[in-house]
């Protein structure tokens, strides 16, 4: 698998989530850490100090974690968790995928539009395709991700790939080649975990990726 146009380095670290107990990559995972209060508190950018807890970036998994009392046990002791974490942590998610898009298209590494996203991909330039959750099944389809499936990203609706790129709505962007792709790629990951559907087309990869619904029509 790739992410952002690079082959993914196999010798990445690994953490136990501590709900399923399987062993995945940090960027498959959450952080959290417990608080002076002995509160649960979620650590995204992995850099809180105290002894991290892991659960995989699955809204399901979350869940589990918080109706069980999985924290309490990893902590060793009771700890207080919102019975909301999992609707927050969705929203912190997004707000991150967003950001990060804006950062690249700040930096010159991301354009919107579907014809500058088209003349990206056939100029090669493109490393990941970015397409709005509820744009237009169809037309979606007819624009080819730059390297396979897992390199098409959908899991933003068009509002909030448009807060990105300082817009209403986008449908089509792309991420080029730079130091953001990679970052993209992996917040978009976790972020699909939260954003699945019983009844979706899959356009991504088999982690989930993108996730696309017929809805909005407009070209972004």
């Amino acid at each position: 698998m790739t992410r952002g146009g690079r082959t993914r380095d196999r010798t990445e670290p690994v953490r136990r989530c501590a709900v399923t107990r399987a062993e995945l990559p940090k960027a498959r995972l959450l952080r959290f850490v417990i608080g002076p209060e002995d509160q649960v508190v979620p650590d995204l950018a992995g850099r809180l100090p105290g002894r991290g807890i892991y659960v995989a970036a699955e809204r399901d998994v979350l869940a589990r974690a918080v109706e069980k009392g999985v924290f309490s046990r990893a902590a060793r002791r009771k700890v207080h968790v919102a019975p909301e974490l999992p609707a927050e942590m969705e929203r912190m998610l997004a707000q991150r995928l967003t950001d990060t898009v804006a950062l690249a298209r700040k930096a010159g590494q991301a354009i919107a539009g579907r014809e500058k996203t088209l003349a990206a991909l056939r100029a090669g330039e493109a490393v990941l395709l970015l397409q709005a959750s509820d744009g237009s099944a169809r037309e979606m389809a007819g624009v080819r991700p730059p390297s396979g499936p897992e390199s098409r990203i959908c899991c933003l609706s068009a509002c909030e790939l448009g807060m990105a790129f300082g817009r209403d709505r986008v449908i089509h962007a792309a991420v080029l080649a730079g130091g953001l792709s990679d970052r993209i790629y992996e917040e978009a990951l976790r972020l699909s975990g939260f954003r699945e559907q019983q009844d979706r087309q899959m356009l991504g990869d088999e982690a989930g990726v993108c996730l696309a619904g017929e809805g909005l029509r407009e070209k972004g």
